[in-house]
């Protein structure tokens, strides 16, 4: 992986991240840190998928692939603020 793909990857993670946070309703007591780890990953994962399911290059925006992220994200923010508040 070339670097400038890394910082790729951590900047669409944090959009990822931030998008996936803002979907859910409330508020989530985790910081920005776990946010954007959560992100990054949900970014990875989703575009893994995404291309196991053939939507991930399509021509023009891959919304598929976004949206599947932005559900991870979602999804992964949920769950880690519930495993963070039950202590």
């Amino acid at each position: 992986m070339e670097i400038s793909s890394l910082f790729t990857a951590i900047a669409i993670g944090v959009v990822i991240g931030v998008l996936g946070r803002l979907v859910l309703p409330g508020r989530q007591h985790i910081g920005v840190l776990w946010t954007i780890t959560v992100g990054i990953a949900a970014a990875l994962l989703g575009t893994a998928v995404a291309a196991a399911l053939s939507v991930a290059d399509t021509g023009g925006v891959d919304w598929g692939e976004w949206l599947l992220q932005i559900g991870l994200a979602a999804a992964g923010v949920a769950a880690l603020d519930r495993v963070l508040n039950r202590r």
